[in-house]
């Protein structure tokens, strides 16, 4: 009788489990897709930028998006956005290349997320005017990103560019 009432209570206990481990593992793997779409934004953002397309660099953003450069500063909504890669892809980015390496993802809810992310770039010019050819450019992206209608914006862009060492 006991080792019948034991099989039974494991049969309940595993019956219970079951849902709760199909649900732990279907969130995994939501999350390891959802990973997964966010580091494709990041290479369409970056495939976007070295295509030096404003409006594609720009629809990477959702709407109401606040972006703060390298110097600090801001602009906000996809259309300030747009003018503003527009400027600056008409001007000394107008041959940059950049690479993005996606450093960290951390999920806040499920449809938002922290993305810090490292960044070389090549080819950009002194932002004076002066056609000035500047050294490789380093830097860190942190990125707060949305899931939109199934796809990954971006909804907060900061960017730091690491101070350049001097030649020695």
């Amino acid at each position: 009788m006991t080792w019948t009432r034991g099989k039974a209570t494991l049969a309940v206990f595993l019956l219970a489990s079951w849902p709760l481990a199909i649900s732990s593992a279907q969130g995994q793997s939501t999350t390891s897709a959802d990973a997964a779409a966010i580091k494709q934004a990041v290479a369409d953002f970056t495939d976007a930028f070295n295509r030096h397309d404003p409006h594609s660099t720009a629809a990477c953003f959702s709407e109401d998006a606040d972006l703060t450069n390298t110097r600090g500063m801001s602009n906000h909504g996809r259309k300030e956005i747009d003018e503003h890669y527009a400027s600056l892809f008409a001007g000394f980015l107008k041959n940059a290349h950049r690479a993005v390496s996606v450093r960290n993802i951390r999920f806040l809810t499920p449809e938002k997320a922290l993305v810090d992310s490292d960044w070389e770039m090549t080819g950009s010019k002194a932002p004076d005017g002066s056609n000035l050819d500047i050294p490789i450019r380093k830097g860190l992206l942190d990125w707060v990103m949305a899931k939109e209608n199934g796809r990954w914006l971006i909804t907060i862009f900061h960017e730091s560019d690491f101070p350049s060492t001097p030649a020695r």
